[in-house]
Order: C-alpha cells, then structure tokens, then sequence
C-alpha cells in the first residue's frame, strides 16, 4: 500500500449572465456586459480570495492575450483599487500555463505554452509542488474540464443580466457530480458570488492498494 498524497487543487472562475452565459450571442469577445459588476467590492474580493492561495494560473490562448495584455498595465495606474493591482502583480509573477496548439512559444514571462487536451495538461500539473491551479476565465478549458471531473472548487459571479443567447458554461452530458456552497455573497447592483467545492467519495484504503 502507498501512502495517499495531496493532489494540487484545481479552481475554475468565471463570470455569467443570470440566464447561464459566459459571452453574448453576436460578439464573443465583447465582455462590456460585465463590466458594470466586476468593479463591484463583492466580485474583485471574489478574485482576491481565489488568487491568493494559487501560484499557478491556467489559461487558454485567447484569454491568455486578453489578460496579459491588460493586466499587467494596471500595476501602478493612477487611482487603481488595491485589489485590482493585488491581482495584476500576480498574474505577472506567477507561472502560467497557456493551453495552445497554435503558438511555439510564449510572449509573457513566466509562461509556458503547453500543447495537450486539457484533462491531460491538468494532470502534469497536479503531480507537481504548489498551491491551487487557478483558471481564469477560460470557458473552453473550464467546460473540459467539468466533462472530465477534474474541478475540485467551481467559483461563480451571477450578473444580474439576460445576454438571450450565447454559449452555456454547463453542457448536457456533464459528470453526475455533488457540490456543496462554500461561500456566497452579495452586492452592488444584484452581482452575486458563489463558491462551491466538489464533494468527492470517500477515500478507502483499497485506493492505495
């Protein structure tokens, strides 16, 4: 028998509209339906409690050339929340692993480009030293990995908006899984946040065997 070691945490973040969508129906890439709820206390205390225990962030490309192409000129930018230059120094000093079959390498430091299905990618690096592997915003990444179970804490902003189409965060299909509410808060102008960790069945010592 072997002994059971800690496995690295995988956390997923992302915002959604209150009828279930990441992104609007004609422009994807147009997140100004976000905006007005992400500057709220509730949602940037939201990130900071999520970023704070990673040292690894987890990003598809597409996300990867929005966030590292705004964050980082957040860093001293006069009149900045606290909060947002918190996350923004973070992101520039924790590694990063950008899921791509399209770039050779990375534009970012302290990024490395990984060519691999998600599930896979995600366990290289649970098999490594860290805290807990935070994907931000990724919805292809996040949605592979719920359909491969490997999501161990799903955390949630709720705007209160109807986007009326768009992709769906949770396909039919997913894994038959148990959650249970960590935290949940409300603010300013109706954002919610939710955190739920994934209830696992319990280990038994033939797991070892």
């Amino acid at each position: 028998m072997t002994a059971q070691t800690e496995r690295r945490r995988v956390v997923t973040n992302i915002a959604l509209s209150l009828d279930g969508r990441y992104a609007a129906p004609d422009n994807p890439l147009d997140m100004s339906w976000v905006m007005p709820y992400a500057v709220t206390d509730v949602a940037r205390d939201h990130l900071t409690n999520l970023w704070e225990p990673a040292t690894t962030a987890l990003l598809g490309r597409v996300n990867a050339e929005g966030f590292l192409g705004f964050w980082p000129t957040v860093i001293e930018m006069d009149g900045a929340d606290p909060r947002d230059e918190g996350f923004a120094k973070w992101l520039v000093d924790t590694d990063k692993v950008v899921l791509s079959s399209t770039l050779d390498e990375a534009p970012w430091e302290r990024t490395t480009v990984v060519d691999k299905p998600v599930a896979e990618a995600v366990t290289d690096l649970r098999a490594t030293e860290g805290g807990d592997i935070l994907v931000l915003s990724s919805a292809s990444v996040i949605k592979a990995l719920l359909a491969a179970d490997q999501v161990d804490r799903l955390a949630l902003t709720v705007f209160p908006v109807f986007l009326g189409g768009g992709p769906r965060l949770f396909d039919d299909g997913l894994p038959a899984a148990q959650w249970t509410l960590t935290t949940h808060k409300a603010g300013e102008h109706g954002t919610l946040s939710l955190v739920y960790d994934r209830v696992h069945p319990p280990h038994s010592a033939l797991d070892d065997a």
